[in-house]
């Protein structure tokens, strides 16, 4: 299914990308963003999952509807809120001086069933355009994996 978010953003500035992160914070993997339709998620449940964790998904989305429109209505800052901020690592909701107008609380355990079930993102938010313009590969060189040329005559005697 395709969840429509240009008129979400359009009034409060959230865009799938910030959705997408903050569905981290709850323990799912970030759908699919801007395929097949710009400013959309796709999201993909199967037979396989149970109807707690379909429930669990749907209680995430109405809690991220909701800090959209803490947004919308000016009761959450429009660049500084759960939202723009997420995902929320360990390390960055330890921190000793926290200086976001919500509560660590919020950032990190959005809903009780989170806390049951922690999952810690390794890493915060990154620059998406900037990663994709910037890639940093840390495979070995393509050489690496190149076979060794065998000279005929040294292929015959190993015939």
């Amino acid at each position: 299914m395709i969840f429509d978010l240009r008129p979400l953003r359009q009034a409060s500035g959230i865009d799938e990308t910030d959705v997408a992160k903050r569905l981290m914070d709850f323990g799912f993997h970030a759908p699919t963003v801007s395929f097949p339709v710009a400013g959309t998620l796709m999201v993909e449940p199967t037979e396989s999952e149970s109807q707690d964790e379909l429930d669990r998904f749907c209680d995430a989305m109405i809690a991220i509807r909701a800090e959209m429109q803490a947004v919308i209505d000016g009761q959450a800052d429009p660049r500084d809120n759960v939202l723009k901020n997420a995902p929320y690592t360990a390390a960055a909701v330890a921190v000793d001086e926290w200086t976001h107008p919500y509560s660590r609380e919020q950032a990190a355990f959005p809903l009780p069933f989170v806390r049951a079930r922690k999952f810690w993102p390794a890493v915060g938010r990154i620059d998406n355009a900037h990663g994709d313009r910037n890639l940093m590969c840390s495979c070995p060189p393509v050489e690496a994996f190149a076979e060794k040329k065998i000279e005929p005559a040294a292929y015959s005697a190993r015939m």
